[in-house]
Parts: structure tokens; C-alpha cells; sequence
């Protein structure tokens, strides 16, 4: 199947064609990933999370041509998850998977009410809503028979969220492409690892796709910790355009050996590696 695969993403005269070059582009990228991290498995019904953003949008798109075009079967169904915000635009959403033929389901919940009930006034909801509405997924594609979870992260978002954790969490770790929860059964997936935000942004708009905003209150509100994270990478980047691709590479280019992390290195390992090794030059 893999060589299937590859033969897929090199072939050019296929009955069913790409419609612009950044179509193209991004079906490489994502399919990439796909191999990469092994993603897909022919008979997977994969759940793409849909809040109705430009990234979720991509990704639903980019799945549906690769899935026409794939030597694998997988069947798509969006899910959208309704926080409970006023003037939520639901409908809109609803209605472009309507026409576009996709299958959808859209679950209203009272996610807003409920962090406005836990967090106090200064607080960020964010982590916290993004924890409610993955349990929600996490039940929802038990009931839709999922076997995978998509959702829209690129790589904007796995290079942000490898700084927040080093700048404010003490932690020097990004997000997986492609996890195992403990608390599902479906494995997790990123197909757009390699796909930038730039690239979502231009391809939902080429597309035609609704952006619908969440109505949260504090959705782009620039003194979040990832809104001065993303201007800061802006402003690296005019000073060093391949600085988010090296990123994206050093998360994939891991030197344990060079971290102070024991439990990768632990001492009693070392000191018995350092002692083997003198060992050997003694004998020779």
C-alpha cells in the first residue's frame, strides 16, 4: 500500500486532476504526512473535527480529493461542536456541507456557560474550552463509528505551541502528529503537519469555504500568550525567512544526548556507557 501511495503523490496524469497548483501543493504536503506518520488505513472513517475556521475547512477539503484519489477506501464525516455562544453561525456551516455533499453532524453544548462558571475573570479559556470540546469529539466519534480524529492543526501551530511550552510550561515539547489517547479508542491525527497557516488561509479562501468565527469573547485577543508568540515569529521571520521550516525540522531532528532531561540519559547509563568505552581502548 505504501508504494501505492508514493506512486500517488508522484503521479500527474490521474483521471481525477487537482484543480490549482496550491490545491497541489497541499495534497503533497498532507499526503506526506500521511506516510510519514501512517495517518490512514484503508476502511478508516476518520472525524474531522469542523469548528468552521479556515484550518478545519482546509483540512476537510484536501481530505475529500485525496480521498478520491487515493489507492486506499476511507469514508469522511465533519463534526462541528457548538460551544453555545450567541450568534454562532452553525447554519452557515451546515449548509456548505449540504451543498458540498459531505456528511455532517453538528452537536450544540454549553461549553461557553461552562467555563464561565469555572474560570475566574482574568483567566485564559482557551486550554480549558479546548479540553471541553475534545472530550465532546472523543464521545462524539464513538457514536459515528470513527476509527480516526482529524483536526486542522499546521504547522503554525506545532512550531507556537513547541515555544509556548519552552517560554511558559517549562516543557520542551510540541504536539504529536499522530496520538493514541488514553481515553479513546480512536487514534488522533494531524494530516497537516506540513502545511502552513498561510497555506490553509489562501486554499479555504480559493475554495469558496465559509470562515465562521467561534463568538468567543476572547477569540484574537492579542494579549494571549500564542497572539505574542505568533508576532514574534512574524517578526524572526522578516529577518530569516526559513526560520519556521528549520522549526518544523528541529522537532523531527531530536539529539537526546544533548538534553538534561535523566530520564533520556539516566546517569548510572552513561557512567556504565563511559566505562565500556574505556574498557575497549584499554584492550586495545
Amino acid at each position: 500500500v505504501r508504494l501505492q501511495v508514493e506512486r500517488f503523490i508522484s503521479s500527474k496524469g490521474d483521471e481525477v486532476g487537482y484543480r490549482t497548483a496550491l490545491e497541489a501543493r497541499l495534497a503533497k504536503k498532507t499526503t506526506k504526512a500521511i506516510l510519514d506518520f501512517e495517518l490512514l488505513e484503508d476502511g478508516d472513517r476518520v472525524m474531522v473535527g469542523l469548528s468552521g475556521g479556515k484550518d478545519s475547512w482546509a483540512l476537510l477539503q484536501i481530505l475529500d480529493v485525496l480521498r478520491l484519489r487515493a489507492p486506499i477506501k476511507f469514508s469522511l464525516v465533519a463534526v462541528n461542536v457548538d460551544s453555545g455562544y450567541e450568534n454562532y453561525r452553525h447554519d452557515v456551516i451546515a449548509k456548505a456541507c449540504q451543498e458540498r455533499g459531505w456528511e455532517y453532524r453538528i452537536e450544540h453544548t454549553s461549553i461557553g456557560e461552562t467555563m464561565d462558571d469555572l474560570l475566574d475573570a482574568k483567566a485564559t479559556p482557551c486550554s480549558l474550552c479546548a479540553r471541553l470540546r475534545r472530550g465532546v469529539l472523543y464521545r462524539l466519534a464513538e457514536e459515528v463509528d470513527a476509527t480516526k480524529i482529524a483536526l486542522g492543526h499546521h504547522s503554525d501551530d506545532f512550531i507556537e505551541t513547541l515555544l509556548l511550552n519552552i517560554f511558559f510550561a517549562g516543557a520542551l515539547k510540541a504536539m504529536p502528529a499522530r496520538l493514541v489517547p488514553d481515553v479513546a479508542q480512536q487514534i488522533v491525527i494531524r494530516p497537516l503537519v506540513y502545511v502552513s497557516e498561510s497555506e490553509t488561509r489562501a486554499y479555504a479562501e480559493a475554495c469558496g469555504l465559509p470562515i465562521v468565527g467561534c463568538c468567543c469573547p476572547v477569540c484574537g485577543d492579542l494579549s494571549l500568550q500564542r497572539q505574542r508568540v505568533k508576532r514574534l515569529l512574524a517578526e524572526l521571520e522578516r529577518e530569516h525567512p526559513a526560520i519556521k521550516n528549520s522549526m518544523l525540522k528541529a522537532i523531527r531532528n531530536v539529539v537526546p544526548s544533548h538534553l538534561l532531561d535523566t530520564r533520556l540519559n539516566p546517569i548510572a547509563d552513561l557512567s556504565n556507557q563511559v566505562a565500556l568505552e574505556r574498557d575497549s581502548v584499554t584492550s586495545v
